[in-house]
């Protein structure tokens, strides 16, 4: 086992990796930007090295300077956690360079899975549903017309790179389609440095459904059950919950068996998860593999009540996974709301700021992930993502009605946030029925001008 790893993240997925390290007796080495000194990452970690300048282009992009951390706190491994290097196939490979063990898949697992049109064309032949689209890239507007008369009307142009909702444009006719097809490679390029799109049939009105792979390197690959993430506002997950409220036991064996065939197609090891599309039908669509520890993994944990980071940093080091599928079952329900520093009144902007006076909700089944606390500054350079706030029931209305509770305690002074939004999702008639879809949250914003 590692005796030393660097957390080359911010914020509430440094503390999370932070202590389960501490747990298992690893000592840590946290990266910091200016912005982030006071940090709570900064000050439960054994040591803290500053990595740059606030912007996270000369800090937690900055692999020379991350690189630089890890030989003068004498590391022998790194995790990426989410967002930021944690999907860059070039950083792993660095590390694999300096001897220095990356804490997630292989280089050539991260490149293959990371780029989407060959990750369709992979997971294809191995039998797993796709969505109906373009075979590859498209390259010009005329070659999108031809492609999506074909298809048939709507169809979504996705970037080839992308992620987090960007690059991602619906088409409805001809002249729509153009202007889309520009739209999503500009903003494709300035986004991943990559313009590339391709084109797929619209699946209407469906609900974002994943899941939770984890895989060592002896070729075990087992699945944690799905993730429902249809509550969602412009792409960008609000809600997570686990188990889908939709899923059959019958739909459900099949679609973790498609997650499995889908890693087992690029050999993967350590950590993934496989996204699906599911429409009214009953019908599933692989839309993406993201080659990491997902934001909303607590949910996962809760229900299964295994430790996701502790499984990837024993993975990393070398160990079998210690159980098998039939071990591994559902353990009530678990929801997950994402607080951001944010103003739902004036469009969502971001509340940078200081935090003047911050109590968190507690009692049985709640639980908290959040690097921030009274007198806590919030930079104004990074995702405003504070806080994840996590419920756990013996049935989803258990732990509705805890969310709800715990919503109502929660209390975040100096800045925005989303906390009240929250609990009005949480309450809605709608949510509760579980009969919703990925516009769920746009038509309730209509419905409230």
């Amino acid at each position: 086992m590692f005796k030393r790893i660097l957390i080359a993240n911010r914020g509430e997925i440094a503390v999370r990796i932070i202590r389960a390290c501490h747990e298992m007796n690893i000592e840590t080495v946290a990266v910091y930007s200016e912005a982030d000194v006071d940090s709570l990452h900064t000050k439960l970690a054994d040591t803290a090295i500053c990595i740059g300048p606030a912007p996270s282009s000369k800090s937690y992009l900055n692999i020379p300077s991350i690189i630089s951390a890890a030989e003068i706190g004498n590391v022998e491994a790194i995790h990426p956690g989410y967002g930021f290097l944690a999907e860059n196939a070039h950083f792993a490979e660095i590390c694999e360079s300096c001897n220095i063990k990356f804490i997630g898949p292989k280089p050539k697992q991260i490149k293959l899975m990371g780029n989407k049109a060959q990750a369709i064309e992979t997971v294809m032949k191995a039998n797993v549903p796709t969505i109906p689209g373009s075979d590859g890239v498209i390259k010009t507007s005329e070659q999108a017309v031809q492609v999506a008369r074909s298809l048939g009307y709507p169809v979504m142009i996705k970037a080839s790179a992308g992620g987090g909702g960007r690059g991602m444009r619906i088409a409805h006719n001809d002249i729509s389609l153009a202007n889309a097809f520009m739209a999503a490679r500009s903003e494709a390029e300035s986004a991943f440095g990559n313009p590339d799109v391709y084109i797929e049939k619209l699946i209407e009105n469906p609900r974002h459904i994943e899941f939770q792979i984890i895989a060592d390197q002896y070729k075990k690959i087992l699945h944690l059950f799905e993730r429902d993430c249809t509550v969602q506002r412009r792409h960008q997950k609000l809600i997570e919950e686990s188990p889908s409220p939709v899923i059959t036991p019958e739909i459900r064996k099949k679609m973790g068996e498609a997650a499995i065939r889908a890693a087992q197609a690029v050999g993967y090891e350590n950590a993934g998860t496989i996204e699906f599309l599911f429409d009214k039908h009953g019908n599933f669509y692989f839309m993406e593999m993201n080659t990491r520890i997902q934001v909303e993994h607590p949910v996962t944990e809760m229900i299964t009540g295994i430790d996701l980071i502790k499984e990837q940093i024993k993975i990393a080091a070398g160990e079998k996974l210690s159980y098998n599928q039939s071990d591994i079952k559902i353990n009530g329900h678990a929801i997950e709301c994402r607080i951001n520093a944010e103003d739902p009144d004036r469009g969502f902007m971001p509340s940078p700021g200081k935090i003047t006076d911050y109590y968190s909700p507690g009692g049985l089944g709640v639980r908290v992930d959040s690097h921030v606390y009274a007198g806590y500054r919030i930079p104004q350079y990074y995702d405003s993502m504070i806080a994840k706030l996590i419920t756990h029931g013996k049935t989803r209305l258990d732990a509705i009605i805890t969310m709800s509770r715990a919503l109502n305690e929660y209390s975040v002074d100096g800045i925005k946030t989303n906390i009240n939004f929250q609990r009005q999702i949480i309450n809605e008639e709608g949510f509760h029925s579980g009969n919703f879809s990925t516009g769920f949250v746009e038509e309730l914003l209509r419905n409230k001008e």
